[in-house]
């Protein structure tokens, strides 16, 4: 049951998330047009990289350590802080890194100094703390607060082009006032330790090993943005973001599983519930397949409705992007249940690490290529195959330990149902006219055509809804 609720907070809240872009995205599309957004996700990538470098690996390695020292206050207390002070420092030296940029940027140097806010934002997040110790709910309703107000801000605040500063800044402090929400909490779970036992840097090593994935998940998630806005322009690089933020929105939904159950495996690993782990796995990557299929197929199917209705028509060029990107949120969901939910919570660090690398090899090869010839499409070509290439090599690494069998038992039912329903839901979309109303018709036919087929297919996880509900 605290998975269940844990789960669902998350959710929640992935949802609440949702509707926050859902309501700016189109006013931010409107007010700053296309070359705006692209300055911001430019110049957020970049600073990206710095507060990567501060992070050191620290909200994944922060999280497994909490979960495995929970049930003992004294070692859980002098870990907290240990890592938490570790990351203030590796944060300092990563501001001075950016400052010493800074010196020789000219282009976009103000946007570039709102965006720094992040940096000193990343060293008091401490989320990974109560992720490890499964508690949601305090970075749930903090941060729903912090978000409304972000929200009443940018309407208030942001009128057009010469506000993007303005912008950048408001999404910067609301990060970093949310983080600092986070501490009072602190004190139900642990003590100040003497710091005569503080040992700071023996977390540097281990956290180092979770930060060579970090750097190649960051490759091939922001750099992306970054190639295209330097190869080709800050505009192509506003599409192909205004793209990938819609199939984020929608995968968090499905991430959120992973985000959950990495703290629970962790914790069911330190007590040696190996069999208890691979039911978790197997349950899993059911229920995110089961998910991330009619996710992939609908924003397939309702891209060119979807678009120009909530970005304008200036943005329609992000149409073929989207239809090209969302084949990778099957490949990240699979991703994510076998990496953050399997692979990490059993400190299998080194298959994890190799598949993001190839990854981030494959999206790094592959970009230069695509970006010259196809543009933003080519970049989302490179996101899908880097996506195809980090899931592949998980499910080869994990042939020994797991039965594909399993894994896969009901894939060719959520499949089948997802194509019959992308072929209705598309068939509508053509005939139909570009209208809010419409596309919300077209979505819950969609919804209700695949929920109809996994019933008529009596899918394994409907049997275990079924039989929750006592249905015969």
């Amino acid at each position: 049951m605290r998975v269940v609720k844990n789960y669902l907070f998350n959710v929640l809240y992935q949802v609440f998330l949702l509707i926050v872009p859902l309501i700016t995205t189109p006013y931010l599309a409107r007010t700053l047009g296309p070359t705006g957004v692209g300055i911001n996700s430019y110049t957020n990538s970049i600073i990206q990289y710095f507060i990567l470098l501060g992070s050191v690996g620290v909200s994944l390695y922060g999280n497994q350590q909490v979960a495995f020292k929970r049930d003992n206050v004294d070692q859980l207390s002098k870990t907290f802080y240990e890592i938490f002070f570790m990351r203030c420092i590796t944060t300092f030296i990563a501001y001075c890194a950016f400052a010493t940029f800074l010196v020789f940027t000219t282009k976009y140097y103000w946007y570039f100094l709102a965006q720094s806010i992040s940096i000193v934002a990343a060293a008091f997040d401490i989320s990974w703390f109560f992720m490890g110790m499964e508690n949601f709910a305090v970075t749930v309703f903090r941060n729903f607060i912090v978000k409304i107000i972000t929200l009443i801000s940018i309407f208030a605040l942001v009128k057009n082009f010469q506000d993007l500063t303005t912008y950048i800044v408001i999404l910067s402090l609301s990060t970093l006032i949310g983080n600092f929400t986070l501490f009072p909490s602190l004190r139900r779970y642990i003590k100040i330790p003497k710091l005569s036992d503080i040992n700071l840097f023996q977390h540097l090593k281990p956290s180092l090993a979770l930060f060579i994935p970090q750097i190649a998940i960051q490759i091939y998630v922001v750099l992306d943005k970054t190639m295209l806005g330097s190869m080709d322009s800050v505009k192509a690089s506003g599409f192909f973001d205004s793209s990938d933020k819609i199939i984020r929105m929608i995968l968090a939904i499905v991430t959120a599983t992973g985000t959950v159950m990495l703290p629970h495996v962790a914790n069911a690993f330190a007590k040696g519930e190996e069999k208890k782990i691979k039911n978790y796995l197997y349950t899993s990557f059911s229920f995110v397949s089961s998910i991330s299929i009619p996710m992939m197929f609908g924003v397939s199917a309702l891209s060119s409705k979807f678009v120009p209705l909530f970005f304008t028509s200036k943005f329609n060029s992000v149409v073929p992007i989207m239809e090209v990107e969302s084949l990778a949120i099957l490949f990240i969901a699979w991703g994510s249940a076998l990496g953050e939910q399997f692979l990490l919570p059993t400190n299998q660090i080194k298959p994890y690490t190799i598949s993001v690398v190839l990854g981030a090899l494959i999206n790094l090869i592959v970009n230069i290529p695509l970006i010259i010839f196809w543009g933003a499409v080519g970049t989302a070509v490179a996101t899908v195959l880097s996506e195809i290439t980090v899931s592949f090599y998980q499910l080869f690494s994990i042939r020994k330990q797991l039965r594909y069998k399993l894994l896969f038992r009901d894939f060719y039912k959520y499949f089948f149902s997802g194509i019959i329903m992308f072929f209705i839901v598309k068939l509508i979309d053509i005939y139909t006219p570009q209208t809010w109303i419409m596309l919300f018709i077209e979505v819950t036919i969609g919804m209700v055509v695949y929920l109809i087929f996994l019933v008529l297919f009596r899918t394994s996880l409907i049997n275990q809804v079924f039989s929750m509900l006592d249905i015969r």
